[in-house]
């Protein structure tokens, strides 16, 4: 039995009523919190952990992402959505091979264990590569491989069948920690007869249906053109969100959108560092979401040539601000709300329903962050620091169902010198290879 003793942390439950409790231990047990508070002295532990001055905080939940776009870091910089999509992105994707996509993921998720990231929900290609690699991490995954449905020459990897197939053979793989879904890329690119093809999919396989929609407003002015709907109206014709649904982005919504998402309970992921850097309009902020009854708002870094990095930390600290500013009411998304988007609710997007709470009988998927550190002082209020002031360098200690994948800083289950070399040799060999486009973005 794997026992960790966490003794005189100062724990943020993230329960119902907001609890924090100020220099108690933490007993961790196979993979489950077994007691929080006072631990008996005879206890004997595989692991003891000194905590005093650290905070233990549920880790995140990065809702949505592409982990392999570690590759094209910097590569598709000062370019509108468009441009960035035609012009950078989907020729370099062009010449992805099976081998890149499994070290560009390594990378990702080195860095996500270093900044508490414990699970993430990812859509990009070659997704059994990126299943290995959360395998070997010991994170916990939701994977979709993403597909396009407008014939097996635009796909990457092989065609639609087996690219589908992927998600029912990895399902509950890894001792039950890599889940899978369906990856239809968006509403825009594929026909709706795919979609519909994805959705009996669903139904036959009990699996969730992760895309993108409604990223603008003019793909909505053009679905509205092309099939007389909304894109969320026209999913919901086609009984999508009848299936456990994570709709990513949703930024230009009409009130109808809204209600339909609400009653169907659509998970909703925003990546507000990409709405930023790429200079996309929110014109529906999270605030109109919650007071629209949309409760399922978790959040997501998305990947890393749109956002530059996958601390989500940092993007807790955007969404806040942005939200703020934006609606100009420095009391929008208040508390620890974006923790908890960032952590339970992101959780439950991705079918890990029990994690995001620190309390016995709990999942051990939490991290230790270091408040011995001159941003982190004085500890007025735990949380505001931790939405304002810690950094993904904060974190110390990463523990996933009981395991710890970081101790003092150091990734214990990854060989990091080997992938920081590996992936950017590769990452520059991929850029420098003669690249086409193989499909355009068209709002």
């Amino acid at each position: 039995m794997s026992t960790i003793w966490i003794k005189q942390a100062d724990v943020v439950t993230l329960d119902a009523n907001g609890t924090i409790l100020r220099g108690v231990d933490i007993l961790i047990e196979n993979k489950r919190i077994k007691h929080i508070g006072t631990v008996p002295e005879n206890t004997q532990a595989n692991e003891v952990i000194d905590a005093a001055g650290y905070v233990a905080l549920p880790g995140f939940f990065n809702a949505h992402c592409h982990s392999p776009m570690t590759f094209e870091r910097g590569w598709a910089e000062d370019l509108p959505f468009p441009r960035w999509l035609n012009e950078k992105i989907w020729v370099a994707e062009s010449a992805l091979t099976p081998d890149d996509v499994y070290w560009g993921a390594a990378l990702a998720a080195c860095e996500m264990i270093r900044c508490g990231t414990v699970g993430y929900n990812d859509h990009y290609f070659y997704m059994d590569q990126v299943a290995e690699v959360v395998e070997a991490s010991g994170l916990k995954a939701m994977l979709a491989w993403c597909t396009f449905g407008i014939g097996d020459d635009k796909e990457i990897g092989p065609g639609a069948d087996k690219q589908l197939a992927f998600s029912w053979e990895w399902n509950n793989s890894a001792n039950g920690r890599i889940h899978t879904s369906l990856g239809p890329h968006s509403p825009y690119v594929c026909p709706p007869d795919f979609l519909k093809r994805v959705i009996v999919l669903a139904g036959q396989h009990d699996l969730p249906i992760h895309l993108h929609v409604a990223e603008s407003q003019q793909q909505v002015d053009n679905s509205r053109e092309r099939y007389g709907q909304t894109p969320v109206e026209h999913l919901n014709t086609l009984g999508l969100f009848d299936h456990h649904t994570i709709a990513a982005h949703c930024l230009a919504l009409t009130e109808n959108d809204r209600a339909i998402l609400a009653d169907k309970g659509v998970y909703i992921p925003r990546t507000p560092i990409t709405y930023m850097k790429l200079a996309m309009p929110v014109r529906t902020p999270v605030t109109v979401l919650h007071e629209s009854g949309i409760t399922r708002v978790a959040l997501g870094s998305d990947g890393p040539a749109s956002n530059a990095d996958m601390d989500m930390l940092a993007v807790i600290r955007q969404q806040v601000l942005l939200e703020k500013y934006s609606q100009e009411n420095p009391e929008a998304l208040p508390g620890d709300m974006a923790l908890r988007m960032a952590t339970q609710i992101g959780a439950q997007a991705l079918g890990f329903t029990e994690s995001g709470v620190l309390a016995e009988g709990r999942p051990a998927d939490l991290i230790l962050i270091d408040f011995n550190r001159p941003h982190l002082r004085p500890r007025h209020d735990l949380i505001a620091n931790m939405v304002h002031s810690a950094k993904g360098a904060d974190i110390t200690h990463v523990i996933v169902d009981g395991q710890l994948l970081m101790r003092d800083r150091e990734l214990l289950t990854l060989d990091e010198k080997q992938i920081l070399r590996e992936a950017e040799q590769r990452a520059f060999r991929m850029v420098r290879q003669d690249m086409s486009r193989v499909r355009e973005y068209q709002d």
